[in-house]
């Protein structure tokens, strides 16, 4: 299996000036990044396990889709 691809993503402009102003807004830098593999859709309960894991480790953890074999 190979690993998903995420890259920063091309915002047009319109996007780009929210983005900005969101910035502006909550005093951060943010990073638009998009996946190539759809994220995974987790049920309510594997969402908390991922969380729970996240807290636990200190890291962010994104979850995708596994690509058909």
């Amino acid at each position: 299996m190979l690993p998903p691809t995420v890259r920063p993503a091309t915002l047009d402009e319109n996007s780009l000036e929210r983005l900005r102003n969101l910035e502006q807004e909550l005093g951060s830098v943010i990073v638009a990044y998009k996946a190539d593999n759809p994220f995974a859709h987790l049920s309510e309960d594997q969402l908390q396990r991922l969380k729970t894991l996240e807290q636990e480790l200190g890291v962010v953890l994104l979850a995708f889709k596994a690509p058909a074999s």
